[in-house]
């Protein structure tokens, strides 16, 4: 059974520093590209993240580059974000995906991402 967990999430100042793990099952972590995603309320999903099979590329949405790094652990089976100078507007619910590669990079199109995990909310406040 394909499973991807995310943890993590919580109530956090704007300001702090913060990490969303996604743990995945039954599947060949290392044969993935691994993206998050996030949404706002009654919008629609929105890029963050993505990083290929490899590790050696990853791209970032315009909001949360510099601020964001993801990273993957494919001993463990686990994608990371590293959130860091968060802003309320940050607060969403993240989910994690995964995508066979398709192309030279990682995709930001949330049509390619194939597995998805449930989702974990992010609430940046003071």
């Amino acid at each position: 059974q394909v499973q991807l967990v995310e943890s993590g999430g919580g109530l956090v100042q704007p300001g702090d520093s913060f990490r969303l793990s996604c743990t995945t099952s039954g599947v060949v972590f290392s044969n993935y590209d691994m993206a998050w995603f996030r949404q706002h309320p009654g919008q629609e999903r929105e890029f963050v993240a993505a990083i290929s099979y490899t590790g050696g590329s990853s791209v970032y949405g315009d909001s949360v580059k510099g601020r964001f790094t993801v990273s993957r652990d494919d001993a463990k089976g686990t994608l990371y974000l590293q959130m860091n100078s968060l802003k309320p507007e940050d607060t969403a619910v993240y989910y994690c995906a995964a995508a066979l590669p398709r192309f030279l990079s990682p995709t930001r199109d949330v049509r390619q991402y194939d597995l998805w995990g449930q989702g974990t909310q992010v609430t940046v406040s003071s």
